[in-house]
């Protein structure tokens, strides 16, 4: 098996750290076995490599750079698997409602709607992951406390999907064996307020939970503020029910448990 990774990021990497086999990896600097976008080794790598896996973002101006640089080479490539890192925020806003692969898509950013559904149709054995927030190991609330002071908005009725990173790892590796291609939502099964998270890993650090605030006196960023422009409860079904996966973190109680496990090792 050659696993050839188009952005090692932080979900790529750990998914290349656990996949059993030689990895390739793109990055913005060169290195052993790593390779640059421009690279002219990398056509002979797509076409030898036996699984792909791309997370690199569209750019600014809304165009996937990999598909770009190397999308005829990418739909003419004999691997047997073919993934594509894509987000829950391709859905817009459903006004809390529960959505799934099959719901309408109207998010914000055109640039992802469209890599999204580039990657769909690129490849005969293409994956399309759309995941919502991420967090795990050195990324998550728990983290965000220790750096600082973090805001918890009031803001009734509205909450985020989430998912730890070693279950989206998880349920990657067990598309390597089971369901079809296709796109899957990989989320755990509790939507939540980000409030509600913040404290509850304020209290695992032993920490007073900051007072709620509204959403103005908070003072976000122009981006912080667009996401609670938005709300939507992610449904895994699909996950569960065609790749066999079952999560090892159902909700952000067991997640931000075991990320608390890995800061105490």
């Amino acid at each position: 098996m050659h696993l050839l990774v188009l952005g090692l990021g932080y979900t790529a990497a750990r998914f290349a750290a656990a996949f059993p086999g030689r990895v390739t990896a793109v990055r913005s600097r060169p290195g052993a076995d790593v390779l640059t976008l421009d690279d002219p080794a990398l056509p002979a790598v797509i076409a030898a490599a036996t699984h792909i896996l791309s997370s690199v973002p569209p750019a600014v101006d809304g165009s996937d750079p990999v598909l770009v640089a190397h999308g005829a080479a990418l739909a003419a490539a004999p691997a047997g698997w073919v993934g594509y890192l894509s987000s829950t925020g391709v859905y817009g806003d459903a006004g809390g409602a529960w959505v799934d692969e099959a719901s309408v898509l109207k998010g914000r950013r055109s640039g992802r709607l469209a890599a999204d559904e580039a990657w769909q149709v690129l490849h005969p054995r293409a994956r399309v992951f759309r995941l919502p927030g991420i967090y795990g190991p050195g990324r998550s609330a728990l983290d965000r406390l220790l750096a600082g002071p973090v805001a918890r908005i009031d803001l009734p009725g509205h909450v985020f999907s989430r998912v730890h990173v070693d279950d989206i790892v998880g349920a990657m590796l067990a598309s390597l064996s089971r369901g079809g291609p296709g796109v899957y939502n990989l989320a755990d099964d509790e939507p939540a307020p980000g409030e509600a998270v913040t404290a509850h890993a304020a209290r695992l650090l032993g920490l007073t939970p900051a007072p709620l605030q509204s959403l103005d006196a908070a003072q976000l960023s122009p981006m912080g503020r667009a996401f609670y422009g938005e709300c939507r409860r992610v449904a895994n079904g699909k996950m569960t029910r065609d790749l066999g996966y079952t999560l090892r973190y159902p909700d952000y109680r067991d997640g931000l448990a075991a990320c608390l496990g890995e800061m105490k090792r």
